[in-house]
């Protein structure tokens, strides 16, 4: 087994906890209200694996597949996300999912429409104390709002048991109604300011003048 992590200091990266923490903050940008996991024994208990990197090793905490071996999470996002990197931490035995396949802009993604392409497929390792990262495709995750996260199988349980999920990559904040219609109206004026106006650069011309010869 992996060597475990001490108080505010990861071992196994050499990073501080803290700042390594900081960066798996993407579950502070998620929609809750809209999070789905599909095939929950318990319902709710799915939205709980998204959580804080600090609190990952809390065991009261998981989602247990319901009748086969597979899960599905749609996670809408509050903003557009660049994804850089998962983590994905199950129990130390077969129930710990063996495949992760990643889908964006699906929302409310079925087990149907998961038979198309992924974005991305990783082979999972056992990992019971959330060390192991897996990078994604930046190119291909770099405009995210909605993710969708299907392990289809794991080592040979009957059920799939996941405690926690670590999300990493960068939020931005989506342009309110009223900053949209305000930045279009910056662009209007300027375009205006910028063209040429022909009745400001026409030149004038002299006006006749009458000479008297005496």
């Amino acid at each position: 087994m992996a060597e475990g992590h001490g108080p505010g200091r990861c071992r196994c990266c050499g990073a501080d906890g803290g700042e390594r923490g900081a960066a798996w903050g993407l579950h502070l940008r998620i929609d809750r209200g809209r999070l789905q996991c599909l095939n929950e024994r318990r319902e709710g208990s799915g939205a709980r694996v998204f959580r804080a990197w600090e609190e990952r090793g809390d065991r009261e905490q998981f989602v247990e597949s319901d009748e086969d071996a597979e899960l599905l999470f749609n996670v809408p996002f509050t903003g557009s996300v660049k994804l850089k990197a998962v983590i994905v931490m199950g129990e130390d035995d077969d129930s710990h999912p063996s495949e992760l396949r990643l889908f964006k802009n699906i929302p409310q993604m079925s087990f149907d429409d998961a038979a198309r392409e992924p974005e991305q497929t990783f082979s999972l390792n056992p990992d019971p104390v959330g060390e192991l990262e897996y990078p994604t495709k930046i190119a291909r995750f770099s405009n995210v709002h909605d993710l969708s996260m299907y392990f289809p199988k794991n080592f040979g349980a009957e059920t799939m048991k996941i405690f926690y999920i670590g999300l990493k990559g960068e939020w931005t904040e989506p342009l309110s109604a009223a900053r949209v219609q305000a930045h279009r109206h910056e662009v209007i004026v300027c375009n205006y300011e910028a063209a040429p106006n022909p009745a400001e650069h026409r030149l004038r011309q002299p006006a006749p003048q009458s000479h008297c010869i005496s």
